[in-house]
């Protein structure tokens, strides 16, 4: 089985060491020109993906590219589709997830798979990651080093995924993701894109956050519904 692959999923392809080659049979243009127009050229087998992002995962799971790796149990790096539609990105693990080495355990965990259940999918049908792959000492907000230091790795997997829509869950995820300042309130209700390759991004609150404002559920059941809405016109 094989799987064509956008020119960005290509590149970082190539940038982890992945050997990619032109499918003949559905290349109707010259390489400058596809590249140019970020048209769809190569085509891998489910192997090389699957060697792709086990090449990743081992490059999360020795990184010590911050200080959080000498408090971790474990690293967490993501779990899912890897062909998902949707990209469900959070903050950071917390002490249950760190145990786990998964995203998105306990209380806040159950509550997003509500969420999920109310759209019609499961975590088998999304692909769920975090800002961050090691815990914060105390569940503190993330530093900038450690955002930054966790950012190329999230790119790939964002890139390798290639969704048709990120849901960002939280004001960390939303502001590290757009690059700004700006409240969860004020990011809500509007459509973001993630630079490369272009994503759309709905911004909504941290499962977290409604367990403990159960009254704001409505407005992140809106913005669930605007997420399923652009997903669906994207076919």
């Amino acid at each position: 089985m094989s799987q064509l692959l956008s020119t960005q999923q290509q590149r970082y392809l190539q940038l982890m060491g992945i050997d990619v080659w032109l499918d003949r049979a559905n290349q109707t243009t010259s390489i400058d020109t596809a590249l140019e127009d970020n048209a769809v050229v190569t085509t891998v087998s489910r192997d090389t993906l699957d060697q792709a992002w086990d090449a990743l995962s081992e490059q999360v799971s020795s990184c010590q590219q911050c200080g959080l790796h000498t408090s971790r149990t474990q690293t967490v790096f993501g779990v899912g589709n890897c062909n998902a539609d949707w990209l469900i990105i959070g903050e950071a693990p917390g002490a249950e997830e760190d145990r786990k080495g998964e995203p998105f355990v306990g209380r806040a965990g159950k509550l997003l798979d509500a969420m999920l259940e109310a759209v019609g999918l499961d975590r088998q049908r999304v692909y769920v990651a975090n800002i961050l792959k090691c815990r914060p000492p105390n569940n503190r907000n993330p530093k900038i080093e450690e955002a930054v230091a966790c950012e190329e790795f999230l790119k790939r997997q964002i890139a390798l995924v290639n969704p048709k829509i990120i849901l960002a869950l939280g004001r960390i995820a939303a502001q590290n993701l757009l690059k700004v300042d700006t409240s969860i309130g004020r990011m809500r209700e509007k459509i973001y894109e993630y630079p490369e390759p272009k994503v759309p991004i709905i911004a909504t609150y941290h499962p977290a956050y409604l367990l403990r404002s159960p009254r704001e559920k409505r407005k992140a059941w809106e913005d669930l519904q605007l997420a399923m809405k652009i997903v669906e016109e994207n076919g």
